[in-house]
């Protein structure tokens, strides 16, 4: 396939569409609640209806607000429908007659949607993502083609750094720096890693993308490939993902077949092989170099760094890994450029971040928006507020790893540099609401249970450090607690924090120590001893009175 094939299959697809698209959100979430069911019936009474040469029934990904779900859109006159049953299928087709379709209406100018800037969703919702055609109708495979014929692959490299983007994954590391540094390291053999090990709770902002767009992170991941000079990538995803898994295998399938994967890529000397490896669930293989142990049939452990993987990854050769959001946006970044990309965002937070909006707030989903964004504006305009009256006590940032900002900060910018002021981090973009009928104390719990039981147990400091932490917060919120026990915890975090072999362990403390910052009265509260010192030597009793 050369360009002038990419063009005409493009131009194909873009003719045979209809005047009415009915766009019908098929990811796992509108698909728990019978969206499957829901595209089907709306087939069928399209059909029924005699409007088959005038709509297009079309099953996309993730339509974002996905306490809603299932979605259902139909263009060009903009009407969103929410919670969508299959029942209700025949009124939506009905209404494109000018009935009146009892079906609950959504507001697509509600800020939820309004406010969000997209660069990694932009097909979300809008392709097939069963299609490599409908990804080839939006411009996809486009920017690979241009750097494989117009572009060396330092030059590549060179618009990552003017773009500014920084990893996606939790770390926020230079992209273009990363790139360059594998594109630099001596080795026969290189390889490019996606790491789809999203492992955080309440995040499923990876998951979604690959269910709503799996050839854009096909397309970023080839484009590194070449920058790097790799012929071999890995997709790591977790099991419990199946149907991101399936659009991916199909995605790998199709792009091989129209030869955009595979040997001799549009007609070049570049040769690029993709595969797939499924993770058994354990959030350590988030861990770039415990998931490229997995890779390779090992045990998931993570190893001490130097050498990082970009100078010795996988099979002891340079390896490139980023996250999937990272790749979704080199595609963006390669078709308008490095500036264009820089333009958006902070001075040190280039572009857009995706974030899984969940918790007690009224508008849960996918959001995509500028970094710098006021926290106040996710969670109050985008999010709806807390529900039923409550207010917003506190917003959990960046999973497990990450720590609660109460509500005294939600002006606070959210950006790589502000969050870790607060003593939170980004992470891969988990974002969870607490309201106030919320206890601290019970979250930290929480997130101290999980990491603990995530451990992979190689180093000490995490694998018995964060079991006496959990068993410090549980002795706390039996009230069996003392204000020494708080001063233990705090010093115990602090040595897990600065001693770990890994992030896991080096990030585990974040929840408690945030929430000892912050809510440091609720800690207090439940003690034996109040906020008082404990006595360094017992008190002796004071003899009774006879």
């Amino acid at each position: 396939m050369d360009l002038k094939d990419l063009l005409a299959l493009k131009d194909k697809e873009l003719s045979a569409r209809k005047p009415i698209c009915i766009r019908c959100c098929t990811a796992a979430g509108c698909l728990s609640s019978r969206g499957e069911a829901v595209k089907e019936r709306l087939e069928r009474a399209v059909y029924d209806a005699g409007l088959a040469e005038q709509v297009e029934v079309r099953g996309v990904g993730c339509l974002r607000l996905c306490c809603q779900g299932p979605l259902v859109q139909v263009d060009p006159a903009n009407i969103m429908y929410e919670k969508v049953t299959p029942e209700e299928a025949g009124a939506i087709v009905d209404a494109l007659n000018g009935a009146t379709a009892k079906v609950s209406r959504g507001d697509p100018q509600h800020p939820f949607f309004t406010k969000q800037h997209s660069i990694v969703l932009a097909n979300s919702g809008v392709v097939d993502p069963n299609r490599i055609e409908s990804y080839i109708a939006a411009e996809g495979y486009q920017a690979l083609h241009q750097v494989l014929h117009e572009m060396t692959p330092k030059a590549v490299v060179d618009e990552l750094l003017t773009s500014g983007l920084r990893g996606r994954g939790g770390a926020g590391y230079p992209t273009g720096l990363k790139w360059a540094t594998v594109q630099k390291a001596a080795g026969a053999k290189k390889y490019v890693v996606c790491n789809a090990d999203e492992g955080d709770p309440g995040a499923f902002m990876d998951r979604s993308v690959l269910e709503s767009d799996p050839h854009s992170v096909l397309e970023g991941m080839a484009i590194g490939a070449y920058a790097v000079g790799a012929d071999q990538g890995f997709v790591y995803v977790r099991a419990e993902y199946p149907l991101a898994i399936a659009r991916l295998q199909t995605a790998i399938s199709q792009a091989r077949k129209l030869g955009v994967l595979g040997s001799a890529v549009f007609e070049s000397p570049f040769h690029f092989n993709v595969d797939l490896r499924i993770g058994a669930g354990a959030f350590v293989c988030g861990e770039e170099t415990a998931l490229m142990a997995s890779v390779e049939g090992k045990r998931g452990t993570p190893r001490p760094r130097p050498p990082f993987p970009a100078e010795s990854g996988l099979w002891n050769s340079p390896t490139l890994i980023n996250n999937v959001e990272t790749f979704a946006n080199v595609p963006a970044i390669l078709r308008r450029g490095g500036a264009w990309f820089a333009g958006i965002g902070t001075e040190r937070s280039k572009g857009t971040k995706v974030f899984a909006l969940a918790g007690k707030i009224r508008n849960t989903g996918l959001i995509e928006v500028p970094m710098g964004t006021p926290m106040r504006t996710i969670v109050e305009e985008m999010g709806g507020g807390a529900p039923e009256g409550a207010t917003i006590k506190a917003v959990q940032t960046g999973g497990p790893s990450g720590g609660c900002i109460p509500a005294q900060h939600l002006d606070t910018p959210v950006d790589y540099e502000s969050l870790t002021k607060l003593g939170s981090i980004m992470g891969s973009g988990g974002m969870i609401v607490m309201d106030d009928s919320t206890r601290m104390v019970d979250v930290a719990r929480f997130f101290m249970e999980f990491c603990m039981d995530e451990s992979c147990g190689k180093c000490i400091p995490c694998r018995t450090g964060t079991v006496q932490i959990h068993g410090l917060l549980a002795k706390v919120l039996a009230g069996k607690g003392t204000s020494r026990d708080l001063t233990q915890l705090e010093e115990l975090c602090d040595f897990v924090k600065n001693t770990s072999l890994c992030g896991l362990g080096q990030t585990a403390p974040n929840p408690v120590l945030s929430t000892l910052r912050f809510f440091r009265k609720e800690y207090d509260e439940l003690l034996l001893d109040g906020a008082r010192p404990v006595p360094s030597e017992p008190v002796a009793e004071k003899p009774r009175a006879t």
